[in-house]
């Protein structure tokens, strides 16, 4: 092997060995930066917008997520559930929705885009506290013997149905609060983002 063979075969393996340190020095950095990019739990807890996979949740079930240090509930409502508006509908004090504790889009029978899904801020809208669901109907819920399913703060003792609307003479002066929310695809919801601002 000549001595410009042997010099040209060094360059190579000089060259391949750069090559490799340098690629192994981009992927180190490129981690820590794109990982920068998702938001941090600073920023999901300061109102980041929160996704929600929602594909194994079945009828007359309900989940919680967090979002602005608050919790959400998703309830995926059965058909009965949503018949069960249309009796409620006399006995709540905004059956509208008139007053703005939901985005535009929510401001329905329904209070919700898909009237499947109920997405609400589970706060109770009178002093803070979180209501328990009462989804049993009649005597078995343990509210009263026509109770058509709901939720029912412990605090105060205010009654809302499965839209959210608060019932009539309760300490609750407002239905719960709706956040801003789209669907990304059918089993995913963005809450705290609807892409209307």
């Amino acid at each position: 092997m000549s001595v410009d063979q042997k010099m040209d075969s060094g360059r190579r393996q000089l060259l391949v060995a750069t090559s490799a340190a340098g690629g192994v020095a981009a992927v180190a950095t490129a981690v820590p930066f794109v990982a920068s990019l998702t938001p941090s739990e600073r920023a999901k807890a300061a109102g980041a917008p929160v996704e929600a996979d929602i594909s194994k949740l079945a009828p007359g079930e309900m989940m919680t997520v967090e979002w602005r240090g608050k919790p959400v509930w998703i309830l995926r409502r059965t058909p009965e559930m949503l018949a069960s508006l249309d009796k409620t509908e006399p006995l709540v004090s905004d059956p509208g929705s008139e007053k703005p504790m939901q985005p535009e889009y929510a401001q329905n029978k329904y209070r919700s885009v898909k009237p499947e899904y109920l997405v609400a801020v589970g706060i109770c809208t009178h002093l803070g506290c979180s209501p328990s669901d009462k989804f049993k109907v009649g005597a078995e819920s343990g509210v009263s013997p026509d109770w058509a399913g709901g939720f029912l703060c412990p605090c105060h003792g205010s009654l809302f149905d499965l839209a959210g609307r608060v019932y009539r003479s309760m300490p609750a002066p407002d239905n719960l609060e709706i956040p801003p929310y789209k669907f990304l695809a059918d089993t995913k919801i963005l809450i705290g983002d609807d892409g209307k601002a």
